[in-house]
């Protein structure tokens, strides 16, 4: 306990979808000075912002989640807001934590930082062998540089970085906003409101051929509390299920477990994104301990459950 009871922690993006999760289980393990900074009085992108946030919370331990994030339209139509936002975000905040002397920053990358070809299941070796898949590239780049920073950092200053790789996230709390949602929640509620509609039929984007791995968000925090106390290297770590499924496949199961008992038409004008996106596990369970525990109906099954409260505001 003394890690979680010693130190002072700053965790950007804490009370988004992933980091009220993060934040509960550091908690749990007796976490008990979190500073969670809200976007409204601290963007970070911003140069004094950082240097604001760094004096009230002088963290010892900083875990970065803050990301501007979004499925695939939302990165197709914004580009060059996902790569200066996230690159500016996490590359001022951890020069500022080093010259403050922080002890240890955690970095939770993306896996749309892998190319767009990597072979399945995705190695961590694998980063640096090609382009990533074209409509997130300036998201994952963005996001790879902290890797490359963080190495830097502790070549040259002996800086404590790790980084991070969770695969596609879901769980309660995500974001089912149709303009910005990922595919999980985005199913949920197309389904659920053509059922609600009487609708006969419901469109979703591409062919459905590329695969995808999805982990619980509940599973995602505790290999993110676990690589926080124990991991200290610069390689970068994968955090995954290690379950593969199509998006047909995971459209169709949306929609039985939604009882939406219609047809669903695929609009191959819409891209695909990535084709195939699954990954190797072992280095996390090695280094830290970490193995998913939760079954992909279980975790859908509270995703939807979630649903109505969750987009009461939306």
């Amino acid at each position: 306990m003394s890690f979680w009871n010693e130190n002072r922690f700053l965790v950007t993006g804490g009370s988004g979808f992933l980091g009220r999760h993060v934040t509960a289980e550091m908690r749990a393990r007796g976490a008990g000075d979190i500073f969670i900074p809200r976007k409204a009085d601290y963007d970070l992108v911003d140069h004094d912002a950082i240097q604001r946030v760094l004096d009230e919370a002088r963290p010892s331990v900083i875990i970065h989640m803050a990301a501007h994030v979004g499925g695939i339209g939302a990165n197709r139509e914004h580009p060059a807001e996902f790569f200066y936002n996230n690159l500016m975000m996490g590359t001022q905040l951890m020069h500022a934590a080093y010259e403050r002397g922080v002890s240890k920053f955690v970095t939770i990358g993306t896996v749309c930082a892998y190319p767009k070809f990597t072979p399945v299941p995705f190695h961590e070796s694998d980063l640096w062998n090609g382009y990533p898949e074209e409509t997130n590239a300036p998201y994952g780049l963005a996001k790879k540089m902290l890797l490359v920073q963080g190495q830097a950092y502790r070549q040259q200053y002996g800086f404590n970085a790790i980084y991070l790789l969770p695969t596609n996230l879901y769980g309660p709390h995500d974001n089912f906003d149709p303009a910005s949602s990922h595919v999980i929640p985005a199913l949920i509620r197309k389904f659920l409101e053509a059922k609600a509609r009487g609708d006969s039929e419901v469109v979703a984007w591409g062919t459905g051929s590329p695969t995808r791995e999805f982990l619980y968000v509940e599973d995602a925090a505790r290999g993110i509390v676990l690589a926080t106390e124990h991991y200290n290297s610069p390689e970068p770590v994968n955090l995954g299920s290690g379950d593969e499924i199509s998006i047909r496949d995971l459209t169709h199961l949306i929609a039985e477990m939604t009882g939406f008992e219609g047809t669903v038409v695929w609009d191959s004008s819409k891209p695909d994104g990535q084709p195939r996106r699954a990954l190797d596990t072992s280095a996390a369970q090695a280094h830290f301990g970490f193995r998913a525990q939760t079954s992909f109906r279980d975790g859908l099954r509270k995703t939807i459950d979630t649903y109505p409260a969750e987009t009461a505001a939306v």
